[in-house]
């Protein structure tokens, strides 16, 4: 059976001041306007966590920034 561990990180919104999540009432989230710098950003800290082993559960986008969920898989 496998076993996991789990850590939370937070991107500080100083770091991604243009990215802009849109949620319509029915729960449907998009990103909008969003300069490819930000998105490179983005892409990098996924990137970056994700070559140490972490994978992402959530991604949630709040006033102080976004705060990401991860995994992985612990070898006993």
């Amino acid at each position: 059976m496998a076993t996991f561990e789990y850590t939370i990180t937070l991107y500080p919104v100083e770091q991604f001041k243009e990215l802009a999540f849109f949620c319509s009432s029915d729960g449907t989230c998009r990103l909008e306007e969003v300069p490819g710098e930000q998105i490179n950003r983005l892409l990098e800290s996924l990137n970056e966590m994700g070559g140490e082993g972490w994978e992402l559960v959530e991604l949630v986008s709040r006033p102080s920034g976004i705060v990401a969920i991860w995994k992985r898989a612990v070898e006993h």
